[in-house]
């Protein structure tokens, strides 16, 4: 098997030939060539652990930590410090390609898979912020579970949960700084900027992978957050089916619209309590698209609190007024099988003061 130009690995290089079978782990750097020129044992390269020159196109071959995994996941990890924009640019534009086709940002990776990634300009890698003893504070005092393969988090507002467009310290890196003996980290899914509540960060491959399967097949995860929306919610909405769509305003501003050109998006709805200007509700999304909570309030008409995307100039101007400085969103509940040990774990992350001053300002309080 031929190893791509471009590409600096850890192989685990496996011989066989006349004198028998053997096998080593090596770092193959400028062996490469000699590899794929030298007659004789055939030589099978399978790759444990990679890293890419960024300048020039590589192409990998998917090994079983990675299977069925999402493209674009798999990018966003190995390309450590590239804008989000520019990795589902390079996907929508067909400059990645999995086993010589196109493919679409969530298609799943399988094992044996060759994929290939084109040439890519990133900024000058800096060195990752020291965490301010007030985050290491916070986050110490978010956690709401752990094992050891999984870590969850009840993620304050305001904290991205990766760097990137801006964002040079995320929740993930800061954790990966305050626990340096872990040598994997990664999200599980993931929670806009603006939204808190509970997120999961495995700590093991084989637990990222199977959460990330149920969540894609829709089995086996039940999330359900809390939002509070501008006007009277009715009761009588409890399933919203509407597709999304997303696209980009000519200004780059990429948001999400109701779209029969959309992807299938279901979310179940149930009405908590109705204030004089605002409706607490509880959204349980079966499907997680992007913003999907927020666009099918939007629909029914009832912009959730803070939603500066959103929102129109009336509903902003109704929060000013009342004191939104912030989006009220907060993924609050989050049931799942542990794939490790099979136990059932029911994880409620509680909202902050902040959250629960305002639902008693907008006359919508509920006891947790």
């Amino acid at each position: 098997m031929g190893v791509p130009d471009g590409c600096i690995c850890r192989f685990w290089i496996a011989c066989s030939g006349a004198a028998g079978e053997y096998s080593n782990n090596v770092i193959v750097r400028q062996m490469l060539p000699t590899l794929r020129a030298r007659p004789g044992p055939t030589f099978f390269l399978i790759m444990s652990e990679y890293e890419i020159d960024p300048g020039k196109v590589a192409q990998l071959q998917i090994t079983a930590d990675h299977h069925d995994q999402r493209v674009d996941n798999f990018l966003i990890t190995l390309l450590k410090g590239a804008p989000r924009t520019l990795v589902y640019r390079i996907i929508r534009k067909g400059e990645v390609r999995v086993n010589k086709k196109r493919v679409k940002a969530d298609s799943r990776l399988k094992t044996g898979d060759i994929i290939r990634i084109p040439p890519v300009r990133l900024a000058e890698k800096g060195e990752t912020p020291d965490v301010s003893p007030k985050l290491k504070e916070i986050l110490e005092a978010a956690v709401l579970y752990e094992d050891e393969g999984l870590l969850a988090i009840n993620k304050p507002h305001g904290l991205a949960v990766h760097g990137g467009s801006g964002v040079s310290l995320g929740m993930i890196e800061a954790l990966r700084k305050m626990r340096p003996q872990h040598s994997f980290l990664e999200l599980v899914h993931r929670l806009d900027r603006d939204t808190s509540g509970v997120i999961l960060v495995a700590k093991k491959r084989a637990v990222l992978t199977a959460l990330q399967r149920m969540l894609a097949n829709k089995n086996g995860i039940r999330k359900r957050y809390l939002a509070l929306v501008h006007g009277h919610w009715s009761a009588s909405i409890k399933e919203v089916k509407e597709p999304l769509l997303r696209q980009e305003r000519q200004s780059g501003e990429r948001i999400v619209v109701v779209s029969d050109e959309g992807k299938p998006s279901h979310t179940r709805t149930k009405l908590l309590v109705t204030g004089p200007h605002y409706s607490l509700i509880e959204a349980e999304p079966v499907t997680g698209r992007t913003h999907q909570i927020r666009v099918h309030c939007l629909f029914h008409g009832h912009t959730i609190a803070g939603d500066e995307k959103y929102s129109d100039k009336v509903e902003k101007d109704i929060d000013k007024r009342q004191g939104v400085r912030r989006l009220f969103l907060h993924a609050w509940h989050l049931a799942f099988r542990h794939p490790g040990s099979g136990e059932q774990l029911e994880l409620t992350a509680l909202p902050d003061s902040e959250f629960t001053d305002m639902l008693d300002k907008a006359g919508c309080h509920v006891t947790f």
